[in-house]
């Protein structure tokens, strides 16, 4: 694995911070109807998205997601002016205002989406690592979804699948606990979601989805295994989302005193920690870079603001163009 030096740290922090600001600002404008639709926010499992790109080779891997999938293309290099003028349904979006908040998506970027049916990216990972071992890229996909699509049924024939033809995937679940809202407790009489891949003989196991440290180290460890040939892992992040599972969750299974609790070993604080007990940065460089993060998220929403919404002729530009129908014109 790559090292995690004094860098490592200062880019984990800066990166993470932009995030979770980035999300406090899509709540707050979402409250001024300015974004619309469902809001699903990634505050709390910042780390999860850190430790996964320390390991990552972006030349080659692939991400896909569920709908919480605001930050993961920015962690990837997509622009984070476009992402959130996709979110405010502007035509300079990355997908021209017409993705919204559950749909962000850059090829380009290796980021394959957001994805509003629950589980249904599950198959799709697979069949992307499918496609890397025909083609024999060397790429990885890995494949993330959360507690409450554990439990659809596609999920075990894409394990089985994987297993089966040793795909290049890494499946990710990023347990926060709550699924849409009903405890893991509640949903299967087992708790621990990683031992499913056990009936695949796949290797599995829990990680620390609050610590990037140790997601990092088991994703490079899955990673690695993908590449070289040997098939998937199925990894469960034990995580915990601070917000609501979208704007509209009242929240009303769990109490402000569980959620305190968790923001004892938020991720961003467990990075800032260490970074001032290590002495690698003052308290006015970490002020610098809180700056840095405040003017970044400002440039977004200034850029969204500013940018036009889609013109009509757009709803024709984006569907099947049939070569002896031409009566709807395409511009694309």
């Amino acid at each position: 694995m790559k090292p995690i030096t004094k860098e490592t740290y200062l880019q984990w922090y800066e990166e993470m911070q932009f995030w979770r600001k980035f999300e406090d600002k899509l709540a707050a404008v979402y409250i001024q109807q300015k974004v619309r639709g469902f809001l699903h926010l990634y505050n709390g499992q910042e780390a999860v998205l850190a430790g996964a790109i320390h390991a990552m080779d972006l030349s080659k891997d692939k991400m896909i997601t569920a709908y919480r999938n605001h930050v993961q293309p920015i962690a990837m290099g997509v622009d984070p002016r476009k992402v959130m003028a996709e979110l405010y349904g502007k035509v300079t979006g990355t997908s021209k205002g017409m993705g919204g908040s559950m749909h962000i998506f850059s090829k380009e970027h290796g980021f394959y989406g957001g994805h509003g049916i629950v589980g249904a990216q599950i198959p799709v990972g697979a069949g992307m690592a499918f496609a890397d071992k025909y083609f024999e890229t060397g790429g990885v996909t890995l494949t993330y979804f959360g507690d409450g699509a554990a439990r659809q049924g596609s999920l075990h024939e894409a394990f089985n699948m994987a297993m089966n033809w040793k795909l290049p995937v890494v499946f990710i679940c990023e347990n926060n606990g709550y699924a849409m809202g009903t405890s893991v407790e509640r949903t299967a009489n087992h708790t621990d979601i990683w031992k499913l891949g056990l009936g695949y003989e796949m290797p599995c196991g829990p990680v620390d989805g609050m610590n990037p440290v140790k997601v990092a180290e088991a994703m490079q460890e899955a990673i690695d295994r993908a590449r070289r040939g040997d098939g998937p892992t199925f990894l469960e992040m034990k995580t915990y989302r601070y917000r609501g599972h979208s704007m509209s969750d009242a929240q009303l299974y769990r109490t402000k005193e569980e959620v305190e609790e968790y923001k004892k070993i938020d991720p961003i604080t467990q990075v800032l920690d260490i970074i001032r007990e290590k002495g690698y940065a003052t308290e006015a460089e970490i002020e610098a870079m809180d700056e840095r993060v405040k003017n970044l998220v400002d440039k977004c929403e200034k850029f969204a603001e500013e940018s036009p919404f889609p013109e009509a002729q757009q709803l024709y530009d984006v569907v099947y163009e049939q070569e002896n129908y031409p009566f709807i014109p395409h511009r694309l």
